[in-house]
């Protein structure tokens, strides 16, 4: 993808998202009807009495032979039968039922785990980013067993995130390279690094915001869009199981471009010498100029197979026009591919939101951003705007395509959300490149 590069300031702000009531919540799409499915060749027959030699023999003329007995209800049993003559389960059933002999027979149906959540916000319909039509789609994926998995890697660089709230607790990476003894244990420099490290504060505690909550409200929103654990009774994440890691850069008063390089470079170096599947880092963040030591960092993780999801921005704007950073960079120069996608918000209807920034060529796909409730400090829930909240609906869709692909490079999995993206011509006039995200087919 070509972006282009101004030149400019090197301080960054953070997209900060505009809190809002939530809007009344959206009726889940009807399932879409198919024929279901059952096992080829077998039935379920309950017998108008026991079993004896006389039901097996008078089955056997019919076609049926008993292959185990499940239950008896009232002295009738229930078999599993296996069809011995090749007829097709439906013609089967008919003539068992025209027999006399049984008091039904039907298909053995077979079942898919529907790994829907319970989570409040998405059983009331909030969640709505996570459903189908204008969402991600992420609950065609759950129904399917795909809900992610804890060896997929996700650094979270933005600020902070309160990882013991209740919806996060069970994704938030504990170092096992490095324990609390004041030492350095792993030589990345950063002493105690438990849970990642806060580069705005030179500290390893990467929660700043107490039990008032007063700080790091947005990467916790962030954390609970990409993998807010199910069933806790809160929200729930594109992944219900993913590993996140606190690379914080952005304080009271934003953050800095020196800061966001050394995160960067903080979960290339965990990827590089420790091993850990770090499949992209989520970026809801953008200001400033082109800065070629950002674009560098970038390129270090690119390499190490990492993606790099970045926010389109806020001002409306065309960013084919005026480029904006992060997501207007392009790693293919130095690294081979374009590890960046950048990100529009889009609203329930599907269309751009009002503030999204756009672009032909410099921005790769659409994600819900209007309205999306999610975790934040300390144990509550609240419902923001911005493209920084769509940002963390494609990171989490990178994260799941990873766990359901785990032999996929970077470039793979880039390829694989961009091109599973639902088409179309534009977003309210204004165009991305690939769509609207949708997960539902992975």
């Amino acid at each position: 993808m070509n972006r282009t590069r101004l030149f400019g300031l090197l301080t960054l702000s953070v997209l900060l998202a505009a809190c809002g009531q939530t809007p009344a919540q959206l009726t889940p799409d009807a399932a879409q009807a198919s024929a279901p499915a059952f096992v080829d060749g077998e039935l379920l027959v309950q017998l108008k009495g026991g079993v004896n030699s006389q039901a097996l023999t008078s089955l056997s003329a019919l076609g049926v032979q008993s292959v185990e007995t499940l239950t008896t209800v009232n002295g009738a049993a229930l078999l599993r039968a296996r069809i011995t003559d090749g007829q097709g389960v439906a013609a089967k059933a008919q003539q068992l039922q025209a027999s006399g002999l049984v008091r039904f027979a039907e298909p053995n149906w077979t079942y898919q785990t529907q790994a829907l959540p319970s989570d409040s916000y998405y059983t009331n319909g909030t969640l709505w980013g996570m459903k189908g039509n204008f969402g991600s789609g992420a609950e065609t994926a759950w129904a399917a067993g795909k809900t992610g998995s804890d060896n997929v890697y996700v650094g979270i660089i933005d600020e902070g995130y309160q990882f013991d709230h209740p919806d996060l607790r069970g994704n938030a990476w504990l170092n096992p390279f490095d324990p609390v003894d004041g030492k350095d244990n792993d030589g990345n420099g950063y002493i105690d690094d438990t849970r990642g490290w806060d580069f705005a504060n030179n500290d390893n505690t990467v929660y700043d915001g107490g039990t008032r909550g007063s700080l790091d409200a947005h990467g916790t929103h962030v954390a609970g869009t990409i993998g807010g654990t199910a069933n806790d009774g809160g929200v729930v994440g594109v992944n219900h199981n993913v590993t996140f890691i606190s690379g914080k850069f952005l304080g009271r008063r934003g953050g800095n471009t020196a800061d966001a390089i050394k995160a960067v470079d903080y979960f290339t170096d965990l990827k590089t010498r420790h091993g850990l599947n770090i499949v992209a880092t989520n970026n809801s963040w953008g200001g400033g100029g082109y800065s070629q030591a950002m674009f560098e960092a970038i390129v270090r993780a690119a390499n190490a197979d990492i993606l790099f999801v970045a926010a389109a921005g806020n001002s409306g704007t065309d960013n084919d026009a005026t480029a904006s950073y992060p997501s207007n960079y392009d790693t293919t120069a130095g690294a081979g591919y374009d590890a960046v996608i950048a990100v529009a918000a889009i609203d329930k209807a599907g269309a751009l939101a009002s503030f999204s920034q756009y672009g032909k060529t410099s921005v790769d796909i659409g994600a819900p951003g209007v309205a999306i409730t999610s975790s934040v400090p300390y144990n509550k829930y609240s419902s923001y705007n911005g493209t920084s909240m769509a940002t963390p609906h494609v990171t989490g869709g990178v994260a799941l395509y990873a766990s359901i692909n785990p032999n996929a490079t970077a470039a793979q999995i880039r390829a694989a959300i961009l091109g599973s993206a639902t088409p179309t011509a534009s977003l309210s006039g204004k165009t991305v490149t690939g769509g609207r995200l949708n997960v539902s087919g992975f």
